[in-house]
């Protein structure tokens, strides 16, 4: 029989959670009328779908809104002039931003008041750093994102630069990065917004992946910590495997193997990694009786 080892802190943070808990009351509040979503709520298409069919919809086309409906900030947060344009429209805005993102929006305003051009560690594209950037903005602020170190290069003319990071950045970018800046910018000032939950999924990842034959990292392919997590197993492990869902898993990826770690991004429900560990069991059980 192989070895299956979960790591303590898969699954589920604190500001995902805060997110479907609001959400499902505000869903069950309306009376089966239908609640917004501006974009989807978690990064997590399994438990999005969960959630649609308790009432709570995805926006695709902000057409489909008419004044007094229900939309929810999700737990990436909006840039704040998009949050004012949705309360003029007169629509009912219930605010699932995480508290750590939104621990991030105050850390920008704060150093763009002290004077700093702002760097923020993390992927341009990512909708919790698109709210950041509104915030900058808003805050009257100048800085940019950086997702690579060959970003830094637009920042080597600065003399006084602030450093926030996206909330679930790789740590070892974010020391590296903060390093390079360090280099030659006069006055540096580090605000290390990474959550909590960030940094022990990571750590577990670190523990774990040099230890067992195989790794699987549980959760939506649209997650960035998520894919954070598969990178750094990657860097420890050849044999890691990202997945949505159970029936992704190959059982040819087991051939040999005797432990098992598993793990899942912030954004993963506990329903799928258990399945997950369930579907790994069933395989090292059959590949032991085969021998």
């Amino acid at each position: 029989m192989g070895r299956i080892i979960v790591a303590p802190h898969a699954g589920f943070c604190f500001g995902v959670k805060r997110a479907i808990n609001i959400a499902e009351k505000v869903s069950k509040e309306n009376n089966g009328q239908k609640v917004w979503s501006i974009g989807p709520l978690i990064h997590n298409p399994q438990e999005v779908e969960r959630l649609r069919k308790e009432g709570v919809e995805v926006l695709d086309s902000e057409d489909k809104l008419s004044r007094g409906d229900t939309v929810i900030i999700r737990s990436h947060g909006i840039p704040p002039e998009k949050e004012q344009e949705l309360i003029e429209r007169g629509l009912k805005v219930v605010d699932a931003t995480c508290p750590y993102v939104k621990a991030v929006h105050q850390a920008v305003e704060r150093l763009v008041e002290e004077g700093y051009y702002v760097v923020i560690l993390g992927e341009k594209n990512h909708p919790e750093v698109i709210g950041t950037l509104g915030y900058l903005k808003k805050a009257g602020g100048d800085g940019l994102v950086v997702e690579s170190k060959e970003d830094l290069e637009k920042v080597r003319h600065v003399e006084k630069v602030g450093v926030v990071a996206q909330t679930t950045q790789n740590e070892q970018f974010f020391k590296e990065a903060v390093g390079e800046i360090a280099l030659w910018a006069k006055e540096v000032k580090v605000i290390n917004t990474i959550c909590n939950a960030t940094s022990e999924r990571q750590e577990d990842v670190y523990e774990l992946a040099p230890k067992v034959d195989l790794m699987l990292i549980v959760g939506g392919k649209n997650s960035g910590n998520t894919r954070r997590l598969y990178q750094i197993s990657c860097s420890l492990n050849l044999r890691s495997y990202h997945v949505e869902t159970a029936q992704e898993i190959e059982k040819e990826w087991f051939v040999g193997v005797e432990t098992v770690g598993i793990t899942a991004g912030a954004s993963t429900p506990d329903w799928i990694t258990e399945e997950v560990r369930r579907r790994v069991e069933e395989i090292l059980n059959e590949s032991f009786d085969d021998r």
